[in-house]
C-alpha cells in the first residue's frame, strides 16, 4: 500500500530469522513457487516481519520474493472504509477484503502453467489519496510469495502460515507510533471484534511467533 510506514525493529528481524530458519529448507527444495503468509492483529508487525523474511531470502539465498499486502485488497480505500464501519460494528470483518481475489493471485503464480515472464494484475491502495490504483507484478525469477494481513491464515493456497500471536491490547503501543488508527473507544470495539476473528485462525497455522517474537514451529 503506498503510504503505508513500515519501521523495522529488532524485534521484527528477530522472528523473521526464527521464521526464515524453520522453513528455508522447505523453501529451498520446492520445485515451484511457495506461499507464506504472516497473519496476526493490527499493529502486530505483519508488515515488518514479512518483509524481513523476504530479505533474508534475498541476501542469504539469493531468492527473489513478491510480497502482497491484504491491505490493497480492501473493497473500500482506507479512509473511506474506516468512515463506512462507523455506521455499525456489521461493517467489521473479513467480508470487507477481496481475499478470494488474493487467493486466486496466488494460486495464479504458483500454477506451473503460469508463464515464468506473465505478469500479475493486482490493486494497489494510495493511502493518502485514499484511491484504489492498479499495478502489474512481474513474476519472472520469483521464488516466494509472502502474503501479510490480519486475515491472510485463512488463504487456501498458501503453503506455510506464520500467526503472531498478540493481541490488540498487546499491540497498543505499535499502533500508537504508527499513527494511522484513532485510538478512541470505537476503535477498540473493532480491534475486540476482530480480535475474535484472527484468533480462532491461530490453530491453522504453522509456525507461531509468541510475545518475545520467538519463531515457533507448530506443524510445518
Amino acid at each position: 500500500m503506498l503510504g503505508d510506514k513500515i519501521v523495522v525493529r529488532d524485534h521484527h528481524t528477530r522472528a523473521a530469522e526464527g521464521v526464515y530458519g524453520l522453513v528455508r529448507e522447505r523453501v529451498l527444495n520446492s520445485p515451484g513457487r511457495i506461499a507464506i503468509t504472516v497473519a496476526g492483529e493490527s499493529g502486530s508487525g505483519k508488515s515488518e516481519i514479512a518483509t524481513e523474511v523476504g530479505r533474508l531470502f534475498r541476501e542469504k539465498d539469493n531468492f527473489k520474493s513478491i510480497l502482497f499486502h491484504q491491505d490493497d485488497y480492501f473493497i473500500r480505500p482506507p479512509k473511506t472504509n474506516t468512515e463506512y464501519r462507523k455506521k455499525g460494528l456489521k461493517h467489521v470483518g473479513i467480508h470487507e477484503v477481496k481475499m478470494d481475489l488474493l487467493d486466486s493471485h496466488l494460486k495464479e503464480a504458483k500454477s506451473p502453467e503460469f508463464s515464468e515472464s506473465g505478469q500479475i494484475k493486482k490493486p494497489l491502495i494510495d493511502y493518502d489519496k485514499d484511491c484504489i490504483l492498479e499495478e502489474k507484478v512481474d513474476v519472472e525469477n520469483i521464488k516466494l510469495l509472502i502474503a501479510e494481513g490480519t486475515y491472510t491464515t485463512s488463504l487456501e493456497n498458501a503453503d506455510i502460515k506464520v500467526f503472531i500471536d498478540l493481541d490488540y491490547k498487546e499491540t497498543k503501543k505499535h499502533r500508537e507510533d504508527r499513527g494511522r488508527d484513532k485510538l478512541d473507544s470505537y476503535t477498540e470495539k473493532i480491534l475486540k471484534k476482530e480480535h475474535k476473528t484472527i484468533s480462532s485462525h491461530k490453530k491453522h497455522a504453522d509456525i507461531i511467533i509468541d510475545s518475545r517474537y520467538t519463531a515457533l514451529k507448530s506443524g510445518v
